[in-house]
C-alpha cells in the first residue's frame, strides 16, 4: 500500500468512526428524548455533536443545538443532575418583560443583544417553584427589586443559547415511576432497534442470508474453485475423505489446509463427483489460512432477511452476554472491553472490507452500547433504572444528596475505568 492509499485509508476510517459514534450516541439519546417528551418531562436541549454551539434552533420548548465537535450528543432534561438551571448571585443580565411586567426571557449572555430590555444585577432567584427573581436594576443598589418570572420564559446562557428555564412540575423527577423508567430504558431500547434495521439493511445489500448448508454460493472469478469446474448449487458431501454436513465444516477444513492439494466429494444432479482443489494461502491475524474463492448459498427471501435482523442481534447479544458473564466465573480482564482507541483499530478493519462491513459493524456496536449501558453502574441507564426499583419498594425516592453521591461514584468508577481501558488499548494495538 502506498503512502497516498495509507492516508485515504486512515481518512475514510475517520469519518467512518464519527459518523458511527454519531448515530450511535445520537439514535440513543433519540430514544430517551421521544419517551420524555412524551411523558411530560421538559427536554431543555437536544444537542448534535459536542464542544462550541454552531447552530440553534427552538420548537415546543426544546432547544435543538448543532454542536462543532462532531462526536455524539446529548439530551438535558429538567431536574436532572447534569442541568444546570441556577442563576449565581451578582449574574449580571438583560431581563426580557411582557405587557404585564412579567419577565419572558433572561439573558445572561455578552454574545448575544436584547433590545428593549432592563438591566439588572441578579441577587436571588426561585425559578423552580413560586418563580421570580430579585436584584438591582440598572446599577441602582438602593432598592431591591423583585419581578415575576413567567412559567415558559426562556434563559440566555452564557455561550448564547437559549434553553427554558425548568420549573419543577416539568422537572424528571415529577414524572410517574413508570415514566421515569421508561425514559430510562429508552436509550438502550433504540440501540437494540437500531441493531436489528442494521443487520437486516446489512442482509438486503449482501443479496440475501448466508446459509450454513453444505452448499456452494457464489463462485468467484479465477478462483481455485473456478478453476477447478466447481458451480454455485453444487451440494458439498465430503473433503479429504470427511464427511461435510455444513459450510462451516467445508471452510474449516479448507482454512487448515493453505497451498494443500485438497479432494472435494460433491453431487450435482443426480451425478457425485470428486476434484482436486488446492487452497490459495491467505494470511488473517498473522496466520495463514486456505480459500478456495466460494461463499456459502444464500436465501434471498425478503422474510428471511428480517428474520436474520432478529436472529443475528439475539446471536451476537447472547456472545455479549457470556463476556460478561466470564467477568464473574473468569476474573476481570481489561482484554475483554474496548474503549475509543480500540473502537477506532476496529473501524479502520471494518472500512477497508467496504460499506456492508461497516454497516454490520454498526449493528454489533449498537448492540454492545445497549447493552453496557443496562449495567446497574450508577451514571449508566441501568443503575438509574436500579435506583427507580429501589424507590419502588421503598415507595419513595432517595434524597438528592444520596442519589448525588451514587452517580458521583459511578462516575468516578466510569472515568476511572475509560482511562484503564483505553491505556489497554494503546498498547494493545500499537505497541
Amino acid at each position: 500500500m502506498t503512502h497516498l492509499e495509507g492516508s485515504r485509508t486512515q481518512l475514510a476510517a475517520i469519518i467512518a468512526f464519527i459518523i458511527i459514534f454519531g448515530i450511535l450516541v445520537v439514535v440513543h439519546e433519540f430514544g430517551h428524548f421521544y419517551v420524555a417528551k412524551r411523558s411530560g418531562i421538559l427536554v431543555r436541549e437536544f444537542s448534535v455533536g459536542m464542544g462550541p454551539k454552531l447552530f440553534a434552533t427552538r420548537k415546543n420548548g426544546t432547544t435543538y443545538t448543532i454542536r462543532w465537535l462532531p462526536l455524539g450528543g446529548y439530551v438535558r432534561m429538567a431536574g436532572m443532575a447534569d442541568d444546570e438551571s441556577e442563576i449565581e448571585a451578582g449574574t449580571q443580565a438583560t431581563l426580557i418583560l411582557n405587557d404585564q411586567g412579567q419577565v419572558q426571557r433572561i439573558n445572561t449572555s455578552d454574545k448575544v443583544t436584547t433590545l428593549n430590555g432592563v438591566p439588572f444585577q441578579i441577587a436571588k432567584t426561585d425559578l423552580q417553584k413560586e418563580l421570580w427573581l430579585e436584584g438591582y436594576e440598572a446599577g441602582d443598589e438602593s432598592e431591591l427589586k423583585r419581578y415575576s418570572v413567567l412559567h415558559d420564559a426562556t434563559i440566555i446562557e452564557a455561550d448564547g443559547t437559549e434553553v427554558q428555564i425548568a420549573p419543577v412540575d416539568v422537572q424528571f423527577q415529577s414524572a410517574t415511576l413508570i415514566n421515569r423508567m421508561l425514559t430510562n430504558f429508552a436509550g438502550p431500547f433504540n440501540n437494540f432497534i437500531l441493531a436489528i434495521v442494521a443487520f437486516i439493511l446489512f442482509a438486503m445489500l449482501s443479496g440475501g442470508v448466508a446459509q450454513n448448508k453444505a452448499q456452494l454460493g457464489t463462485i468467484q472469478a479465477n478462483s481455485p474453485a473456478q478453476k477447478a469446474g466447481l458451480k454455485t448449487d453444487d451440494k458439498l458431501l465430503a473433503v479429504n475423505g470427511d464427511k461435510v454436513t455444513s459450510f462451516t465444516d467445508f471452510s474449516q477444513i479448507i482454512a487448515k489446509n493453505p497451498n494443500k492439494p485438497v479432494q472435494i466429494k460433491y453431487r450435482r444432479g443426480q451425478q457425485t463427483k470428486t476434484v482436486t482443489v488446492t487452497p490459495k494461502a491467505v494470511t488473517q491475524d498473522k496466520t495463514k489460512v486456505g480459500q478456495v474463492g466460494v461463499t456459502a448459498s444464500q436465501d434471498h427471501r425478503i422474510m428471511t432477511m428480517v428474520k436474520y435482523g432478529f436472529t443475528q442481534s439475539w446471536s451476537i447479544a447472547s456472545q455479549i452476554f457470556k463476556v460478561l458473564g466470564s467477568f464473574l466465573t473468569g476474573g476481570f480482564s481489561l482484554n475483554k472491553l474496548s474503549g475509543p482507541v480500540g473502537m477506532y483499530s476496529m473501524t479502520t478493519q471494518f472500512t477497508e472490507q467496504g460499506f456492508n462491513a461497516l454497516v454490520y459493524f454498526l449493528a454489533f456496536l449498537s448492540l454492545n452500547l445497549g447493552i453496557m449501558n443496562l449495567i446497574p453502574i450508577p451514571a449508566l441507564d441501568g443503575g438509574k433504572l436500579v435506583l427507580n426499583v429501589i424507590e419502588a419498594i421503598r415507595r419513595k425516592p432517595l434524597s438528592p444528596e444520596k442519589e448525588g453521591i451514587v452517580t458521583l461514584v459511578g462516575v468516578g468508577i466510569m472515568v476511572l475505568l475509560m482511562v484503564l481501558v483505553t491505556w489497554n488499548d494503546i498498547q494493545r494495538f500499537f505497541f
